[in-house]
């Protein structure tokens, strides 16, 4: 394995842009964004640099390290504070920085009118070196820094507004999720030292064999536990909604380039772990498949753009969650799925800031309509990302979401049809809401309340969702193309060590998946269609009611967790109260009592005085008799 000195500018450069911005203070106000977006354009040409670097060099030769320092050396127990780039982390490197930089750029005119634009785009370089560290680290404890790192940015942003109560709110709400599922990450780098005395991934991938599986289950469950905080899944999901309290630019961050990508890359990165632990990848299987459906029904019935589009990240990160569960192939096919939404959902959070900022900022798609002709441009590229995530051949996601669907059908018996059959159904449902979000949005009737037009958004927030929306269109087939990614990643998650399984042929899957996209589409239209929204008020469903209410999955955590939780603070507080400061206030009494009484003795009188001397010396000559009797 060779070594590199490029891999710390990686990070250092915007984790020293943002301690820059942040203690310069508003003498960066004017020059403070364009520093944000040169620093993170420079990290995305360092990751270029090193991705074709890393193609000259022999397969078996690709990875680089460097090692920072020695972090921690305890007897035979020592962790280096370094870093490893292969195949796989640089796919992660080129998306964070790549859509990273184009974020930065559209920022720069999205907050052109906020006071507090250099703190933003501080915290978003703080984002991009945190979510940089967590892919670099070379064992779990280095990755666990970034990961902290990733959920302080996220809460920062999520909450910088945070003047408003309810976007401060929501940020705790995020941050709170994310700690319950660092919990399980901290447990599991707990077990995999006490069960291999190292946290490498390459010591552990080396001894795997030496662990039991009971171990090995243990590990993964814990994973896949902080799997679910960072990256929305069931159970650890409600905090991804409210979490576009921020500012549109960090929604596009959060959902195409770092966050909820990181519980994908962990478990991807953990692939000796899982192959090992049956029971806990079934559980990976689990957990993607019910949050595929439960973040697509949640789509259906939300009328704020921004929140059906957070809906359609946890749906389509839960496809890249279930593929992770089914082998080896399945982790090439979740990290292919991982790029192209990674453009598409860019280019679509982006748009619907777009869009917001031609609508005085309201988020509300019934108050829309029309909006096509007045903003064209956005229009053309939210189609393009549209018409990838549902899959329509050639766009991107017909290209790596067929290939997992195909991929769940092939897993055969009871198992692959019900992971197929879910997999279609959430295309389906898929869809339907995302055609209902075009609907609503570009066509139809003009249903916005003020006088002023729609008007289409500078050319700084334009250039960004068009280079997004070329690769909404292009990198399914470049990733696909000869099975490129597949191969690229073989040496990490060895996804040919196996035959791959072909009970369906990809053709008749791909008809399948086609033909359930196009009644999703057809049930949008003709629910959607002309002035349907103008005619009486639909008949809300049950379903919609709660779908509109998440599925209920706040008013669950608030009756499981919240209010059992406040009762046993309750509890725990008056046991202090009664128990524990009822016995200090006890002695604090006693002491009070007694030298109330003993001071009585002190009455200012020469006779009592003269009295205790007498009595004084009557005892102390008691008392030698009586020793010397």
């Amino acid at each position: 394995m060779q070594t590199s000195e490029n891999l710390l500018w990686l990070i250092a450069l915007p984790l020293f842009s943002s301690a820059i911005l942040l203690l310069a203070g508003k003498r960066a106000n004017s020059w403070g964004h364009i520093m944000g977006t040169i620093v993170s354009a420079s990290t995305f040409t360092i990751g270029v640099v090193e991705f074709f670097a890393m193609q000259g060099r022999p397969e078996e030769s690709r990875a680089v390290t460097q090692k920072l320092f020695t972090w921690i050396s305890v007897g035979s127990f020592n962790v280096d504070a370094s870093l490893l780039l292969d195949q796989l982390s640089i796919c992660f490197v080129l998306l964070i920085t790549g859509v990273g930089t184009l974020i930065h750029v559209y920022s720069i005119a999205y907050m052109s009118h906020d006071l507090d634009r250099r703190r933003f785009f501080a915290y978003l370089n703080l984002f991009i070196a945190s979510m940089l560290l967590l892919v670099l680290g070379d064992s779990y404890l280095n990755l666990y820094v970034g990961w902290e790192g990733v959920g302080l940015a996220s809460y920062l942003l999520i909450g910088f507004w945070n003047q408003k109560p309810a976007y401060a709110t929501a940020a705790k709400k995020a941050f709170v999720a994310n700690r319950v599922g660092d919990v399980g990450l901290s447990l599991a780098i707990m077990i995999a030292f006490a069960t291999f005395g190292d946290v490498s991934f390459a010591g552990m991938k080396e001894n795997v064999d030496q662990a039991s599986s009971t171990q090995l289950t243990a590990i993964g469950l814990m994973l896949l536990l902080a799997a679910c905080g960072k990256s929305a899944q069931f159970p650890l999901q409600s905090w991804l909604g409210d979490a576009m309290a921020g500012p549109t630019p960090v929604s596009a961050l959060i959902h195409a380039a770092t966050m909820v990508t990181a519980g994908v890359y962990l478990i991807t990165r953990s692939n000796f772990v899982f192959d090992e632990a049956p029971v806990a990848q079934l559980m990976v299987l689990i957990i993607g498949g019910i949050t595929l459906l439960f973040g697509a029904i949640i789509g259906t019935a939300k009328d704020d753009i921004k929140k059906a589009l957070a809906a359609s990240t946890m749906s389509q990160i839960g496809y890249m969650i279930l593929a992770t569960g089914l082998g080896p192939i399945g982790y090439a096919f979740a990290i292919m799925h991982l790029l192209t939404h990674g453009f598409f959902k860019a280019s679509m959070f982006l748009g619907a800031g777009s869009v917001m900022h031609g609508m005085k900022d309201e988020v509300n798609m019934r108050k829309y309509g029309g909006i096509g002709k007045f903003m064209p441009i956005t229009a053309l590229t939210f189609g393009l990302g549209y018409l990838a995530i549902i899959g329509v051949p050639p766009f991107a996601g017909f290209y790596s979401k067929d290939k997992i669907i195909e991929t769940a059908f092939n897993e055969g018996g009871i198992k692959g049809l019900a992971l197929g059959l879910a997999t279609l159904l959430g295309a389906m449902i898929t869809a339907f809401y995302m055609t209902r979000v075009v609907i609503l949005t570009f066509f139809g009737n003009e249903r916005w309340g003020h006088k002023d037009e729609p008007h289409e958004s500078p050319a700084l927030m334009l250039i960004p969702i068009g280079l997004l929306s070329v690769g909404s269109v292009g990198s399914g087939y470049l990733l696909s193309r000869g099975e490129s990614l597949v191969h690229w990643l073989e040496p990490v998650v060895n996804p040919l060590k196996e035959h791959h399984k072909e009970l369906l042929p990809p053709i008749v899957v791909s008809l399948m998946t086609l033909a359930v996209v196009a009644i999703g589409i057809s049930i949008a239209v003709l629910k959607y269609r002309g002035d349907q929204l103008d005619k009486a008020p639909e008949k809300v469903s049950m379903l919609t009611k709660a779908a509109r209410r998440d599925l209920f999955q706040d008013d669950f955590n608030e009756a499981t967790l919240m209010r059992p939780g406040q009762s046993l603070v309750r509890n725990l507080l008056n046991i202090d109260y009664l128990f524990i400061d009822g016995l200090v206030r006890a002695v604090g009494s006693v002491s009070i009592s007694t030298g109330n009484k003993l001071r009585t003795l002190q009455n200012g009188y020469v006779r009592s005085y003269a009295l205790l001397m007498v009595i004084g010396a009557l005892a102390l000559i008691a008392t030698i008799w009586a020793v010397t009797a």
